[in-house]
């Protein structure tokens, strides 16, 4: 069986919700993406704090780099440019301002493709990640969902979307486990971060190669700090 099978219409659906589900195998469970160093400091406290952390790393941190990762990866992916996709996941591990922001896209990056090759092979992807692997690079998570996503023939908006639900939810949850907000908090950022989402959708889809880039600074600096920080639930 091949990524690119056909089983049905609603094939890719299947697949973009299997593939970006808190169940799929790549740990996400395990990074908080600096918030947990931001709880510690106070910066992010409540609802409202939460929110516009989150909102920050989507529109203009992590998530807006990733969303331009995913978008040029799926692109390569879609033309068979093995190359291209090489050059976009290198780029995507390159820029992560922080040791544990790169850990958390290469950890889940490999997890994700290993699982994706061995659960859904396809010729295109296995030639990249033995590419890759021959190299010794790490892996870019939101390249190798790019990759996939193109050869399952999930329109790419629909895989930018998926993707970034799926980063914010995972930042609530960790909201969660840190007691920063309850379960009804929690869908509610949800809700709120939903024009957010979109709007970041509509950006990555029509902005230029030059407009790459990140300014999310308070981010970053709450990764740095949870490097030594002394007691902690998460790896980022």
């Amino acid at each position: 069986m091949s990524m690119s099978d056909p089983k049905g219409s609603d094939s890719g659906l299947y697949r973009l919700l299997a593939w970006l589900s808190p169940g799929f195998p790549i740990g996400s469970f395990a990074f908080s993406h600096g918030l947990e160093a931001a709880a510690a400091s106070g910066a992010v406290h409540d609802r409202y704090s939460l929110q516009l952390w989150i909102s920050a790393i989507v529109a203009s941190g992590g998530g807006r780099i990733d969303a331009d990762i995913l978008s040029d990866a799926y692109r390569a992916s879609e033309a068979g440019d093995i190359d291209a996709l090489t050059a976009a996941n290198r780029r995507g591990v390159a820029f992560r301002a922080t040791a544990e922001t790169r850990l958390e896209t290469t950890a889940q990056g490999n997890a994700f493709l290993a699982t994706c090759r061995a659960a859904w092979p396809h010729p295109v992807v296995d030639c990249w990640a033995e590419r890759i692997s021959e190299r010794g690079e790490g892996v870019c998570y939101a390249a190798a969902v790019g990759a996939a996503m193109a050869q399952a023939d999930i329109p790419l908006d629909c895989a930018l979307l998926g993707y970034l639900q799926a980063l914010a939810s995972n930042l609530v949850s960790a909201a969660l486990r840190l007691g920063i907000i309850g379960q009804t908090d929690g869908q509610r950022i949800v809700a709120a971060l939903e024009p957010v989402i979109n709007a970041a959708v509509a950006g990555a889809l029509t902005r230029e190669p030059t407009s790459f880039g990140s300014a999310a600074l308070a981010v970053e600096l709450a990764s740095m700090a949870h490097e030594t920080q002394y007691t902690r639930l998460f790896r980022s």
